[in-house]
């Protein structure tokens, strides 16, 4: 694919274009789902270059050791194993010189060519492309920054502190800065490197039923207790660690969600289920910027005829966030625009199922949320959420409540002015006005050519010296009036 070919800015913004098929036709999205950005690995002395560059020319001092071998290389970073003169196990996540020079240059062409489909096309307009453009800008400036990846793994390991079976890597900071990470190495491996899954159990003294449920109840904690969840959590980022424990590395990629989107996307989840299509098109209505032009009705119609047909299969026959995928493309045909942080959580379910059938190819993600729902309303009804929201409740109705006295005053002292009058703006008004007097010139128009006919047949048949054609002359003028200004009226009436 020429995405490919254009380097690593365009490859990354083609995933970014395959999770929105609210924007992107399916053919390109079937296509840009299977880009990839692992590139060759960069010689190991280009990567202590950099790390000379970031920790100083005396970093050596730091590190007992570092591997050559490359862990993984991506088209961003390069991974190395390591270890601190304290016997720490550790992870260097390098990125790759010049990269940064490479992708703003990337950059500029994308916002040239958005510019120019805005210009010279009318019907991508509605789509914003020069607002995808930066949409994708700002994703890429921290996902280049592993300053804020490094404070993402803080939060989250702060946010599963008292989860003893779920493990995030601890960042070292003074080792840390925005080209490379130091983090703790993780005793455990990758999923996507597991072919075999009895190794979980010989190896690893774990069960895959066990670790899917601790996985997804991590995932769900992230959604609907934290409002911050991973948003690339695939096989290669989820580790399988011994005694049913699982880690979770790569948080570049973080999305966050406030109170009313995950409330949005508890009901959504409970209308999926019980078929209620109504109620999903709501949501979306709900959540979207306001708009008078979306007939929900049809809107469920349509969620209706694509969601049915898969309705009560499993993830071996069906994936539920691309379901849900397919749903915001039908939002936006009606006008409706998607929050990225809600195609964010589509799209990390689409991972989250992956890991699911990697390890049971029976698993169904949303028959297993479902069994959590309760533990999800009870995280919304905790008291310190609810204390939260009725003191936002409380502060906005006090604003309201002292102002409304004042507001009534002096709305009252306004009608009871004898200078008072209302004033009525109608949309459109010029046109019906102009309508108005062309029919009353029409309406005229008729009643001087039936006077005429009228006085015309009324002297036809009086003696008169002056004649035209055997007809009297005021007469005949009367006639010939009449007929030209029908004639007039009849033409302006056909321009109409």
């Amino acid at each position: 694919m020429s995405f490919e070919e254009l380097g690593p800015t365009f490859v990354k913004f083609g995933q970014l274009l395959a999770t929105r098929p609210d924007l992107v036709p399916q053919d390109f999205i079937d296509e840009m789902s299977i880009l990839h950005d692992q590139v060759q690995p960069l010689p190991f002395h280009t990567i202590t270059d950099v790390i000379s560059e970031e920790l100083g020319t005396d970093w050596q001092k730091h590190f007992k050791s570092i591997s050559e071998n490359v862990l993984g290389s991506a088209s961003i970073a390069q991974v190395h194993l390591a270890e601190l003169q304290s016997g720490a196990k550790v992870v260097l996540k390098v990125q790759r010189p010049g990269i940064l020079v490479k992708i703003n240059d990337d950059l500029n062409v994308l916002y040239f060519i958005a510019e120019l489909i805005e210009k010279y096309i009318p019907e991508a307009r509605p789509f914003n492309p020069v607002g995808m453009v930066d949409e994708y800008f700002k994703t890429l400036q921290l996902e280049t920054n592993f300053i804020v990846e490094a404070n993402n793994l803080r939060r989250f390991k702060e946010n599963f502190k008292d989860n003893l079976n779920v493990i995030i890597p601890e960042v070292h900071f003074p080792l840390t800065t925005e080209r490379v990470l130091t983090m703790q190495a993780i005793d455990g491996k990758p999923l996507s490197q597991m072919h075999d899954l009895s190794e979980i159990a010989e190896t690893y003294n774990s069960t895959p039923a066990k670790i899917i449920e601790i996985g997804l109840k991590a995932y769900l904690k992230m959604v609907f207790v934290d409002g911050f969840f991973h948003g690339d959590l695939h096989p290669g980022n989820f580790f399988i660690l011994r005694d049913n424990k699982i880690g979770l590395v790569d948080f570049g990629v973080v999305g966050r969600l406030n109170f009313k989107t995950q409330s949005a996307i508890v009901n959504m989840l409970m209308a999926l289920s019980k078929e209620d299509y109504l109620r999903l098109a709501y949501e979306y209505v709900d959540l979207a910027p306001y708009s008078d032009q979306v007939n929900v009705d049809l809107f469920a119609k349509e969620l209706q005829a694509i969601i049915a047909p898969y309705f009560g299969l499993t993830l071996r026959n069906i994936n539920v966030g691309k379901i849900l995928l397919s749903s915001s493309s039908v939002a936006a045909r009606h006008g409706l625009s998607v929050p990225t942080e809600l195609m964010l959580f589509f799209k990390s379910i689409i991972s989250i199922e992956s890991l699911g059938q990697k390890i049971s190819k029976d698993f169904d993600f949303l028959a297993f949320t479902l069994t959590q729902v309760n533990e999800v309303a009870e995280n919304f009804l905790q008291p310190v959420k609810v204390a939260n929201e009725a003191s936002l409740i409380f502060r906005e109705s006090r604003n309201f409540v002292s102002a409304l006295p004042r507001q009534l005053n002096l709305m009252m002292r306004k009608m009871n002015s004898p200078d008072y009058r209302s004033k009525i703006q109608l949309e459109d008004f010029s046109e019906f006005k102009d309508t108005f007097f062309k029919s009353f010139t029409l309406l005229f128009l008729g009643i001087v050519i039936a006077a005429l006919l009228i006085s015309s047949t009324l002297l036809y048949s009086q003696p008169a010296h002056w004649m035209v054609a055997g007809i009297p002359g005021l007469s005949f003028v009367g006639f010939v009036t009449s007929v030209a200004l029908g004639v007039y009226a009849a033409s302006s009436l056909w321009r109409k």
